[in-house]
């Protein structure tokens, strides 16, 4: 594995065959181990590719704290929205809110859902549904991460208290928590040698069955630890209780010698080993922030004033504490770590996203697969579970693409991931397929991954005009509004689908 990972650093055909294979947590994580730090950040970025991994870069925001007013919490929550961030939900937070305003955390949740059309991500959920925490926990100024690392335990020495009688009296409401969410977290932190941080792995796995019951995405929270055996359970744990994301904790738990490289080969790590392709950070130093943004981070957690995300992303020791508003900083230091690039996603970027998921429909995307890769990632079927997916009107449904289509040979312009569902709807009718995109990485992936799945032929084409010459129908196969709008420049007849 270690060659192959080697290789992989700056050969593309071993990070396909990578991708393609069964992979052994404890190799992966043995060879990324062996590499230098740069090549392990370039490692990074190759699987952050499409279709070898989710190539989005965001922000997930937690918009709620216990001591908040209701019209803080919703007002936070309207205002994530309209930039397009997810909402990082402490189910903990909400019902402290509610308990405050006569109301119990559901109801709270629900007038949340119902003002918002960005996913809802929700945490600090246990057997007994939202857990609940005492006030030196859920007010904690975040001496942890303020102290600086290594982690030896919260340096008041106290252990992961819960108010169980509180939970218990609202448990009836677990399952409902979960059908309004989107996706759910869990912690395996327990597994690491960080049992005094988390609630004990059976927790886990009880919310990762019902995640699952419901179809939500689930992602499993870890942290960097030692940097070695530590991370290698963080792993296997995760991928046992069917994690989609994988979220990495650094901070005060990493605890390696030199913290900025272990926590780039984690992330790199989980860029290959993540299932649903997808990786997070829910805590890590401004150091590692940026480091992991240049190994293949696709998600930052942070956080409005008061919350404990708000702190736990992107800033150093001596600085982060509770009260900080990590959200537009975050922004910032990805902005200075990838400029001119316009992110992180915002809300018209999703709307394209949850538009193309919505084309496709639940049964197609991620996790099945067409050829040796899934449709889209783990964000194709947490939007399924959005306002935002539910309130999109289609232009064409994926039948109705189908039947407009005329002739024996189609040409789809656009190689991504949606062109994979309409070439796969089309197999039955047509011999051959032509898909035409500008970037030659995309149009070679998608053409052999195709050309493996289906019986038509599969013929690739860099310039849409010749593409359209050469079919007897062609449909400009995005759903971002630029790219269709520059094929009807050159093929003014395409079918567009938005």
């Amino acid at each position: 594995m270690y060659d192959l990972i080697k290789k992989a650093v700056h050969d593309d055909e071993a990070a396909i065959e990578i991708s393609k294979m069964d992979k052994d947590v404890g190799s992966v994580v043995d060879a990324i181990s062996e590499l230098s730090m740069d090549e392990a950040m370039k490692l990074g970025m190759q699987f952050k590719r499409f279709p070898l991994g989710c190539d989005l870069t965001e922000v997930v925001a937690g918009t709620c704290a216990s001591d908040l007013e209701l019209m803080d919490l919703l007002g936070n929550c309207r205002l994530s929205d309209m930039i397009g961030a997810p909402i990082h939900i402490c189910a903990y937070a909400f019902s402290d809110i509610g308990e405050k305003f006569g109301m119990s955390g559901l109801e709270v949740m629900r007038k949340v859902h119902e003002v918002v059309d960005v996913p809802l991500d929700l945490d600090h959920f246990g057997e007994n549904g939202a857990m609940r925490l005492p006030k030196n926990i859920s007010g904690c100024g975040g001496e942890c991460y303020n102290k600086g690392p290594a982690f030896t335990e919260c340096p008041r020495g106290r252990i992961h208290e819960r108010l169980i009688d509180k939970e218990l009296e609202q448990k009836d409401d677990k399952e409902e928590w979960v059908k309004l969410s989107s996706s759910v977290a869990v912690n395996v932190t327990c597994e690491q040698t960080g049992d005094g941080h988390a609630a004990p792995l059976r927790e886990a796995e009880d919310i990762a069955q019902l995640a699952k019951k419901y179809g939500r995405g689930l992602e499993s929270i870890m942290f960097v630890g030692d940097g070695y055996d530590e991370v290698i359970t963080g792993f296997e744990k995760s991928i046992e209780i069917g994690a989609d994301v994988i979220v990495v904790e650094g901070g005060p738990f990493n605890r390696c010698e030199n913290t900025t490289e272990s926590f780039a080969k984690t992330i790199a790590a989980a860029r290959i080993l993540s299932p649903g392709k997808v990786v997070a950070t829910n805590g890590a130093y401004e150091h590692e922030v940026r480091v992991g943004l240049r190994s293949g981070l696709n998600m930052v957690i942070t956080g409005f004033p008061k919350n404990h995300h708000g702190y736990m992303c992107g800033f150093e020791p001596g600085t982060a504490r509770r009260g900080k508003f990590g959200l537009p900083r975050i922004i910032q230091i990805i902005n200075e770590e990838f400029p001119n690039r316009g992110l992180p996603v915002q809300k018209h970027d999703l709307l394209s996203l949850a538009t193309a998921v919505k084309i496709a429909g639940p049964d197609y995307v991620y996790p099945r697969k067409i050829g040796a890769y899934h449709v889209g990632d783990a964000h194709w079927a947490t939007l399924i579970n959005s306002r935002m997916y539910q309130n999109i009107e289609l232009k064409h449904t994926l039948e109705d693409i189908v039947n407009l289509a005329e002739g024996n040979t189609i040409a789809l312009h656009g190689g991504r991931f949606i062109s994979w569902v309409i070439a796969n709807e089309l197999d039955r009718y047509v011999d051959e397929i032509i898909i035409s995109d500008v970037d030659e990485w995309v149009l070679k992936n998608t053409v052999d991954n195709l050309q493996d799945a289906l019986n038509a032929t599969v013929i690739p084409q860099k310039d849409d005009k010749i593409a359209a010459e050469n079919a007897d129908f062609s449909i400009a196969s995005s759903t971002m509004i630029p790219v269709k709008e520059n094929v009807l420049k050159k093929v003014p007849d395409a079918l567009t689908i938005v």
